[in-house]
């Protein structure tokens, strides 16, 4: 069936929301792994049948799950996480040294062109591949030589949180860590450096333009322009044009340009997201109105995304992987919030309706565009 799927991940299971190309009814399934935090759900490009699931409790650690039948059944498959080599130590809240210690899974990033090639950013930041499935992890351990004994963790923990694969060159990949900053490989992940260079970070560090330790929120990319780069900071929305190299501000007119998620619409690359909140210490959105901004230009020019969406006594968050966007002609836009609803846009941002409400918090939303 054509349509659309919505993979949902919360503090206590996982949901899956199907729709035709209309997306004007939803069929709900869920929960899966009732209870569990489900840190990220994806599903493969190349594969829509094949879903993964980062599933963790406090209680009995990391668990990731496969379906091969889009999200009907599940099976757990390899869960060791292993950091190559001597890992060594990197610097904790206090500044000393603290050594590397394997939490959980943020993120899973499967390959455009192979369901059983995934990428699994983890907390204490690191990169892992599977090349079958999910049953065995291999860590890039030249991604730590990127100075790696001065990333410090974030508020939320030292997560790699981000990863974004380059379509049309296969060994490049970017990455985001909390709190170390953006860095790129061009070589399958073999070597990384930095990419920071233009960002400034007064407030979190004594050289506010270091090369590494900036509190990156999350990074998006067009698919088919992969040069140029946006990026939502701790504070500030910045965008690179040179794949990483530089980076400039475009908060512009927005209320306030601290919040976590950023994303590009499918067909127009110069069309962003963010969800604005008001402050690191206040995870609530400005005047207690939640608004979508928009951006058609590129940044700098911003425009408030209201019709449908609570604008009085709204205190939720949304979290940096609850932002996505559909393939479809006229592109969804959907999030999700750390109060349960999951909103959706059949209109580009235009227009929102809740899909669902009450849920448990949303921590993460992606879309599959079915054929």
């Amino acid at each position: 069936m054509s349509g659309v799927r919505v993979l949902v991940g919360t503090r206590k299971g996982a949901f899956i929301l199907t729709s035709d190309t209309r997306r004007e009814q939803w069929d709900i399934s869920g929960p899966h792994f009732a209870g569990w935090e489900i840190y990220h759900l994806n599903g493969s490009p190349a594969d829509p049948d094949r879903l993964y699931a980062s599933q963790s409790t406090g209680w009995f650690g990391q668990l990731i799950q496969r379906s091969n039948d889009g999200g009907k059944t599940w099976e757990p498959v390899g869960n060791t996480f292993t950091y190559d080599g001597v890992p060594g130590t990197h610097q904790w809240y206090d500044g000393t040294q603290h050594p590397w210690e394997f939490k959980r899974v943020w993120l899973l990033q499967p390959s455009y062109t192979d369901p059983d090639v995934v990428y699994a950013g983890a907390e204490d930041a690191a990169l892992f591949r599977s090349n079958d499935g999910g049953q065995t992890w291999q860590e890039f351990p030249g991604l730590r030589s990127a100075k790696g004994h001065l990333w410090q963790p974030g508020a939320g923990g030292m997560c790699l949180h981000t990863i974004v694969l380059d379509p049309g060159k296969p060994n490049r990949i970017f990455i985001a860590i909390s709190a170390a900053g953006a860095f790129r490989t061009d070589d399958g992940g073999a070597t990384w450096r930095p990419i920071n260079h233009g960002l400034q970070s007064p407030y979190e560090l004594p050289d506010p333009k270091a090369e590494v330790g900036h509190c990156v929120h999350s990074i998006a990319m067009h698919p088919a322009r992969p040069g140029v780069l946006f990026m939502q900071k701790h504070w500030d929305v910045m965008r690179s044009d040179d794949a990483g190299g530089s980076w400039h501000e475009i908060s512009g007119n927005l209320p306030s340009d601290f919040g976590f998620p950023i994303a590009v619409h499918a067909h127009e690359p110069e069309t962003i997201y963010v969800v604005p909140i008001k402050s690191d210490s206040e995870h609530y959105p400005p005047d207690g109105k939640l608004r979508v901004y928009r951006s058609r230009t590129g940044g700098n020019e911003w425009e408030a995304l209201t019709k449908g969406l609570p604008q009085s006594n709204c205190y939720v968050n949304v979290l940096r992987s609850a932002l996505a966007v559909d393939s479809l002609d006229s592109c969804g836009v959907y999030l999700g919030t750390t109060g349960g609803q999951v909103y959706a846009s059949t209109d580009a941002g235009d227009t929102w309706a809740p899909i669902v409400r009450d849920l448990p918090a949303v921590l993460s939303v992606e879309v599959q565009t079915l054929p």
